[in-house]
């Protein structure tokens, strides 16, 4: 038997029964399905992708296991066995009862959960009752909310199912002789057919057809290529189009993503076609490392979910100490150490600000709604707070920024005056150009709709043209205006023109182009690019109209006549945004991989002041030291890879800022997922939008500042919650104590403290909705454990001061001072605690004066005010008895007008002198 009949049936054999890893020599196929686990992952992924590159194309298609013509169906179901399917990685959704548990998982609700058990086993069903419900309540306000803003955001990112033009093995002849017709190339005798698959079932070695419009289904290899251009700006935030080749014909490089002959997964083809074998799918692709990458990364706590752990922590603490401190005091005084037990526990109760979680809850849930109704769609519910606790955004510029779209920006002659001439001869190298019309010619034609007043002569014809490559990096044409004169006019790189001209004109003068005059259009040219402007330049000569067919070589001895220059402008909304967010205390950072002279431009335009820039290469070269002092000075870092992006958000969230960071491409992915505030847009990729935290469903960047204002109104009012909270509670444990060390009986009885703090935790329920000042909003807000701690301090003993002077008032002027009168006692105590704890929700909402110069919101004013009347009725009605309480005399009203009234002025006495030594916030 011939030795390649035996070696093809050998192959096949092993082709056909999945083991191809066992029998490869060369490694690039157990590259691409992943088999060395322990390697580096991108590593791994450069250097398989660099091999593909160098290898041949019939060396690299027997590694595959493939041919011209493609895989068999058997041959790809067994490949798919080893390689999987065609997908990225994606983060799972939790089950419900998984998201219901994580809603219920947080400090207060443990702990509160401890102490609802605690009641029930020491039969006070009233404790048990009321603090089970907060806690359900807290729990499932939370989980739909989530629930409903998950579901929200996962239409966004449902995507049409998508095919690929693959070819398949073993079919009939007649479709084979199309094929052959189509591919150029010599198909196996029995011919192959043309088959739409879905883009999950490629494997490694299935051939691909590329049409314009396409979309890259897998890493591809380039086999056969007829002008096709792909657009990468999503992994590179390129805006150009670049052309693939079957060869690299670049230099050198390890970068895989400047490789001539690679096609990655996430791109799409903007013109001509091609024909390429998949190298590698699903996460072993460049868009799958990045992808798995983003999704893999263990976040950690964001700012917000430190700052309530730290404050819960902080109140717990604080129980855990003055509760065992109530109980002994009492169990020694007293000497009925069950009766000090329920009133330790009670305490204990009290103390804690049980209503938080659901505080927390309703507030982001009404920012969310808030947000939704502004075509935003929160999937985070803590991600509100950090919008109003951010100082730092980082933004791509790229579709971002900017309207990634080119426009014209100057004609101009060879000394940069403004000139119609060269406009009109750019016109007609774009208008009659038949290769692929980039976003340069797109902008000159659409130039010359805006713009009426330039017109081009209709006289002219065109005569040849000589195509664009990316070696001479320049295009001509050749029109005649029916004379016996052609006029060949080339457009392309400064650079590129310059070495092909021998002259210039400006104006009606043409002179030769002297050492001295190529100084000054170099001059000229440096400073356009230095204002951020893509320039081309245009030349043109004229010949007897002798020939009909140009080529590369006529190429010569041109006349310079000018340039032309362009610019992918701002969004309209971005200077107004961007100024907005630097009035509220955000400094905003550029991150992108675009040139830097252009984003030096753009951001001259929107006003953002370049401070410094720092290119990819030196963030490379830094030390983790180096770059975290790096950040704090530097404005704008360009030519980035998606690995420095990710790293200069790090530093800065290392640095103590609260990072928010803006993009929508693949290369944005990793610093959207390593942001404290991940935003993105429902035109980005896939993998942008899984990535953030917020979707914006316009691309306006205004939406930013309603964001950042709606965050901090969050933090604002449940920083009301907790301040109101931690020093009321403060206060009347203080005075518990000072009670219990002198009283023969309770101050108050157990039943009496939950009542009490059961409606004024009913009081603070429209705290959410209440107004908040607009001093607040001004700059970032940041969770404070320390400041809360001197907050309850310094206000917590001033409602001390009136509880004892109630004490006094019963106790002397009442003659409740014996246990026979302590319900008495008890009962006056209730109603001064009560209002006193309902005043104080006005008195430190704001730093102003309440109901003067800042008034609560109508729900929180009615809630307080029915919670104050319904603490006064039930002592003065005759459910008194069930609450053991009773009814005061009409006398103690008398007096009690007064204490609130001195207790309000002392209250805003300290708020000034508390604002003025450490300020409000």
């Amino acid at each position: 038997m011939n030795l390649n009949i035996l070696q093809e049936t050998f192959a096949s054999f092993v082709r056909s029964h999945g083991m191809e890893h066992h029998f490869r020599r060369l490694a690039i196929l157990d590259m691409f399905l992943g088999t060395p686990a322990s390697k580096d992952v991108s590593q791994s992924l450069a250097s398989s992708l660099l091999e593909a590159s160098d290898a041949d194309p019939t060396v690299l298609l027997k590694n595959l296991g493939s041919r011209m013509d493609g895989l068999t169906e058997g041959e790809s179901d067994h490949i798919r066995e080893s390689s999987g399917f065609n997908e990225v990685a994606h983060e799972k959704p939790l089950s419900w009862w998984m998201h219901l548990w994580q809603c219920y998982t947080n400090p207060f609700n443990l702990l509160l959960t401890v102490l609802a058990i605690i009641s029930y086993l020491t039969e006070d069903m009233r404790a048990t009752i009321v603090i089970g419900l907060m806690v359900i309540l807290s729990t499932v306000m939370r989980f739909f909310q989530e629930m409903r803003s998950n579901q929200a955001a996962d239409k966004l990112k449902e995507m049409v199912s998508n095919t690929a033009t693959i070819m398949r093995h073993d079919i009939a002849e007649d479709v084979a002789d199309e094929a052959r017709k189509y591919f150029a190339v010599v198909l196996h005798p029995k011919g192959a057919r043309l088959e739409e698959l879905p883009i999950k079932l490629l494997v490694p070695g299935d051939i691909v057809r590329l049409s314009a419009g396409d979309m890259i289904p897998a890493d591809l290899r380039i086999l056969v290529a007829k002008d096709l251009f792909v657009s990468q700006a999503a992994m590179t935030g390129e805006s150009m189009p670049v052309e693939k080749f079957t060869t690299d014909r670049g230099e050198k490089t390890h970068n895989p993503l400047e490789l001539d002959n690679i096609c990655f997964m996430g791109t799409n083809v903007v013109s001509g076609s091609a024909t390429a074998v998949v190298v590698a799918t699903g996460s072993k692709t460049y868009f799958g490392a990045l992808a798995e990458k983003v999704t893999a990364v263990d976040r950690g706590p964001t700012e917000f979910q430190s700052g309530v752990n730290k404050v819960s922590w902080l109140l717990i603490r604080f129980m855990m100490f003055m509760t065992p401190t109530v109980f002994l005091l009492n169990g020694f005084t007293k000497g009925n150490w069950l009766e000090a037990f329920l009133f330790a526990l009670s305490i204990a109760v009290g103390l804690t600000p049980e209503m938080l979680p659901m505080i927390v809850t309703s507030t982001l849930a009404k920012g969310a709604v808030m947000l939704s109704r502004k075509k935003v769609i929160v999937k985070r519910l803590d991600a509100i707070q950090n919008f109003g606790a951010m100082d730092v955004l980082c933004t791509d510029k790229t579709g971002t920024l900017t309207q990634d779209k080119i426009f014209l920006e100057r004609h101009t002659d060879i000394f940069g005056e403004e000139s119609d001439h060269v406009w009109e001869f750019a016109y007609l190298n774009s208008f009659y150009q038949t290769g692929l019309k980039n976003l340069l010619d797109v902008a000159v034609l659409e130039y010359a709709e805006d713009h009426e007043h330039l017109q081009v002569s209709k006289s002219y014809t065109k005569v040849d043209e000589i195509p664009f490559d990316f070696q001479r990096r320049r295009m001509s044409v050749v029109v005649s205006k029916g004379d016996d004169n052609h006029v060949l006019i080339c457009k392309g790189a400064v650079e590129e023109i310059l070495s092909i001209c021998n002259q210039v004109q400006h104006g009606e003068v043409v002179e030769p182009l002297t050492p001295e005059l190529l100084a000054r259009v170099k001059e000229v040219t440096a400073s356009l690019n230095g204002e951020g402007l893509r320039v081309v330049a245009v030349a043109a000569k004229n010949s007897h109209a002798s020939k009909e067919t140009y080529g590369v070589a006529d190429e010569k001895d041109l006349i310079l006549i000018g340039y032309i220059a362009f610019l992918d402008p701002p969004k309209e909304s971005t200077a107004p945004a961007l100024e907005a967010l630097k009035e509220h205390g955000i400094a905003v950072k550029i991150l992108t991989g675009d040139n830097e002279l252009v984003t030096a431009k753009i951001c001259r335009q929107v006003g953002l002041e370049v401070e410094r820039m720092l290119l990819g290469s030196q963030v490379e070269g830094m030390s983790d030291a180096q770059l975290s002092e790096a950040v704090e000075i530097t404005t704008v870092f360009a030519k980035l890879t998606p690995n420095h992006k990710e790293r200069i958000v790090r530093m800065l969230h290392n640095n103590k800022h609260v990072v928010g960071f803006m993009g929508d491409g693949i290369n944005d992915a990793p610093a959207l997922r390593a942001a404290d505030i991940g935003i993105s847009v429902d035109t980005a990729v896939d993998i942008a939008k899984e990535a953030a935290d917020i979707i914006l469903l316009e691309k306006s960047l205004m939406i930013l500042e309603e964001g950042v204002l709606e965050g901090r109104k969050t933090f604002a009012n449940m920083l009301k919650y907790i301040k109101m909270t931690a020093s009321s509670n403060f206060g009347n444990v203080f005075s518990v104590l000072i009670a219990s060390a002198f009283l023969p009986f309770l101050p108050m009885l157990p039943m009496h403290l939950l009542v009490q703090n059961l409606l004024y935790d009913i009081s603070q329920v429209a705290i959410p909705f209440d107004n908040v000042d607009a001093e607040f909003l001004t700059k970032p807000q940041r969770w404070n454990p320390d400041g809360i701690g001197r907050f309850m301090v310094y206000f917590g003993p001033i409602s001390s001061i009136f509880d004892v002077t109630t004490f006094i008032l019963m106790w002397f002027y009442f003659g409740a001072n014996t246990p026979e009168q302590q319900t008495l006692f008890q009962s006056g105590w209730f109603i001064e605690g009560l209002l006193s704890q309902t005043l104080i929700v006005h008195m430190i909402r704001t730093q102003k004066i309440p109901f003067i110069q800042s008034r609560a919101s109508w729900p929180l004013m009615g809630m307080t005010l029915l919670v104050m009347a319904v603490g006064i009725f039930i002592p003065m009605s005759s459910l008194a008895g069930n609450f053991k309480l009773t009814a005061l005399p009409l006398s103690y009203f008398a007096f009690l007008v007064p204490i609130l009234l001195a207790y309000a002025a002392l209250t805003q006495a300290m708020k000034g002198w508390y604002t003025r030594r450490y300020g409000w916030q």
